[in-house]
């Protein structure tokens, strides 16, 4: 009987291959975790501290540091990290030789309430309590309002905070019972009634060019109240 040797090769070298493959794979599993490399994306890093990111991942599952790597479920850190009201989205990942790196970003308060109850309102329209690592320099809000139905707030306040003039000046937003605006601005005694949001672009324009004349004129601190509620004047009443 003949003997194929390139066959017996062959099956020794797919032997050979499983076995180191298997091996490595084994090794792989069982490497030990490094402490995390924690790493908060954009501008916004305050909010929410390492140590706080780092006992959240060890309340979820035991210390990860010094585990295994296939005991480690990335998709169980990754949940956990979201459900904290601080944080907007994070991403657990782990590098082959046991790396874990955490990126994390934090939610971005535009408004803060300030009634019988005190939380930012996010750049989303939700709910963000109020951090006791730092404080946001947002507009107050105030008056009648519900956790529950931000909406009216949420639009203005956005508007706010997407114009570099209201977001340099605007310092307190009002809803009132029947859901109009008001608002207050920096350095200035009157109140400022926007009304509903409808034609809010017209009535910010409004309000623009009505400063501008009144602070040429130096005669802001004349007026007590200032209504856009109608989209093409300005109304003013004196002290």
């Amino acid at each position: 009987m003949r003997i194929n040797y390139n066959y017996i090769k062959v099956i020794g070298l797919v032997l050979v291959v499983g076995f180191l493959f298997a091996f490595s794979k084994y090794r792989n599993d069982y490497r030990k975790v490094t402490e995390p490399n924690i790493q908060f994306l954009g501008e916004n890093t305050l909010f929410i501290t390492e140590e706080a990111v780092s006992k959240l991942l060890i309340q979820n599952q035991d210390h990860v540091a010094g585990q295994s790597k296939d005991i480690i479920d990335l998709n169980e850190l990754e949940t956990a990290l979201k459900s904290n009201p601080m944080i907007k989205k994070a991403e657990v990942f782990m590098s082959v030789n046991g790396e874990l790196s955490v990126e994390i970003k934090q939610k971005q308060p535009i408004a803060r309430v300030h009634t019988n109850a005190s939380y930012y309102i996010d750049d989303e329209g939700l709910y963000m309590p109020l951090s006791s690592n730092f404080a946001a320099r947002v507009p107050l809000v105030t008056g009648n309002i519900k956790k529950n139905n931000l909406e009216t707030v949420f639009q203005f306040a956005k508007a706010v905070n997407e114009d570099e003039f209201l977001k340099k000046h605007v310092i307190e937003i009002h809803q009132n019972d029947d859901e109009t605006i008001d608002f207050k601005i920096r350095k200035s005694n009157f109140r400022v009634h926007l009304g509903t949001l409808k034609k809010l672009n017209k009535k910010i324009n409004n309000f623009k060019a009505f400063y501008q004349k009144a602070l040429k004129d130096n005669i802001l601190n004349k007026y007590k109240l200032v209504n856009l509620k109608f989209d093409k004047q300005v109304i003013c009443t004196k002290i």
